[in-house]
Parts: structure tokens; C-alpha cells; sequence
């Protein structure tokens, strides 16, 4: 059961990952306008019916995963990097060092998330390339906090300890010695920051601070629809059920994740 709970959630995530790898091959048109069918509901030529410009809403879902994707994995990938180097450099160093930049961590914790990257969207204005930048400003923190504390109860072992004998600097100690034995607490910790990634970026798209039309994202086809709720609902709903569909996903795989590599709760 154990190895169900963490391939059983893949399914759905591995499916999304199929549509964005072959969305351009796909013979999608996200962008074409039918006056005709404006909010027209789900039909057998329309599967998921369209939108108020007549936009055939399956296609611009498809092409929005594309966009919540790209904004979750390269959110994780920066801020895994920034913040594991950050929490290595400071548990390693020690001293004053330590002190400072566990201040500099605590101010970023002191302040909402959200607010802090509504703030950074808005000073780099729209767009998915600061989207990025605005959410992993904010998101390295958590993964420079538990790559300190990991690094802080590895430092003192005795192959870490004969290597700084045999001459390693901090930089070589670090990255060859010290963060591969904290990489699994911090994968796990990435499994569910992919998830707030992609609903920080459907809010930032909803406030109209992610992609800029024509361009699909899930967040700014929510905002679009919002105001025709009572008469195409199908404008929300799908949207909303697939961002449901892939954080519920990667939550689920970030639990089967930590159960495997939880060496405590594999001995039970």
C-alpha cells in the first residue's frame, strides 16, 4: 500500500506532463475566436464548451498547464538552490555568519508569502519570467531553513570532520560532503512547493500580475470567468478542478515521498 500511495497520484501528474511536453504538436487553438459559440456549455465538438470570446476552453486548459508547470518547477528549482545554499553556507560557517543570515531568514518569514510576491509582481510588472522570480524571492526561506538544520546534525561526523583535515574548503565540504546527505528532507520539501507554486501563480494570474492575455493560464481563466459564474459555470470549474487535480496530486506524492524515505516509519 505504501508503494500505491506514492505511484497512484504520478498517474494524473504524469498525464498533465504528456499534454505540456506534446502541446505543440497538438493541434490546439487556444486563441481562436467563434462570436457564435460565446459561453456556449460543453458539447460533443466543444468537450469543455467555450468561452466569452467564444475561445474553446479545452484548448486554453491544456496550454495553461504549460504555463503552471513552467512557474512550479522553475520556482522549486531556484529556490531549492538559493535556499540550500544559504542554510549549507550558514550552519557551516557558524558564528556571526550564522547569526545574520538567520536574521535575514526570520525577516522573510515575517511577511506573508503572498503579499510579499503580489508586491515583487507588481514592482517587475507582468509576465512569467518574474512571476518566477517574484515567487522564488520568497519561496527559498523554508528550503534555507531545513537545509540548516540538516547541515548543522551532519557537520560534526567524522568523514565531513577528515575532510576539512585533509585541506577541503568550506565550498568542496559543502557541496560534495554535506548537501547530498540533505538532499532527501529537502526533495520532499520541493514535492509540495511545486504544489503552492502553482496556486501562487493561478493568484498572481488571477490579480492579473502572471501571464498577460492572449497568453492561457489557469489563474486568468478563473478571473474571466468569475464574473459569467451563474450562466457558464464550466468557465471556473474546469480551471479550478485542474489546478485541484494537480496540487492534490503532488501533495499525495510528497506524502508517499516522505514515507518512503522516512527510514523511522519504514522500520515500523
Amino acid at each position: 500500500m505504501r508503494g500505491l500511495g506514492v505511484w497512484l497520484p504520478i498517474l494524473p501528474l504524469s498525464a498533465w506532463a504528456l499534454v505540456v511536453l506534446a502541446g505543440p504538436w497538438l493541434p490546439l487553438a487556444p486563441d481562436h475566436i467563434d462570436l457564435s459559440r460565446i459561453l456556449a456549455p460543453p458539447a460533443t465538438d466543444s468537450l469543455l464548451g467555450n468561452d466569452d470570446l467564444g475561445r474553446p476552453v479545452l484548448d486554453r486548459l491544456l496550454i495553461g498547464a504549460r504555463t503552471s508547470f513552467a512557474v512550479g518547477l522553475g520556482v522549486v528549482a531556484l529556490s531549492l538552490i538559493l535556499g540550500a545554499l544559504v542554510g549549507g553556507m550558514a550552519a557551516l560557517a557558524g558564528g556571526w555568519v550564522d547569526a545574520t543570515l538567520v536574521r535575514i531568514i526570520d525577516v522573510f518569514l515575517a511577511f506573508p508569502g503572498i503579499l510579499l510576491a503580489i508586491a515583487l509582481a507588481g514592482l517587475l510588472g507582468p509576465g512569467i519570467d518574474n512571476v518566477i522570480v517574484a515567487l522564488a524571492a520568497v519561496g527559498w526561506v523554508g528550503y534555507a531553513r531545513l537545509a540548516r538544520s540538516q547541515i548543522l546534525s551532519l557537520k560534526q561526523r567524522d568523514h565531513v570532520v577528515a575532510a576539512r583535515a585533509l585541506g577541503a574548503g568550506s565550498g568542496r565540504v559543502l557541496l560534495r560532503h554535506l548537501l547530498p546527505l540533505a538532499v532527501a528532507p529537502l526533495i520532499v520539501e520541493a514535492t509540495f512547493g511545486v504544489a503552492g507554486a502553482v496556486i501562487a501563480e493561478a493568484g498572481l494570474s488571477f490579480l492579473g500580475l502572471g501571464v498577460q492575455p492572449p497568453q492561457a493560464s489557469w489563474g486568468s481563466m478563473i478571473r474571466d470567468g468569475v464574473g459569467y459564474m451563474l450562466v457558464a459555470p464550466h468557465l471556473v470549474l474546469a480551471p479550478g478542478l485542474a489546478i485541484l487535480s494537480v496540487v492534490l496530486g503532488v501533495n499525495l506524492a510528497g506524502d508517499g515521498l516522505r514515507d518512503r524515505l522516512d527510514v523511522r516509519s519504514a522500520r515500523r
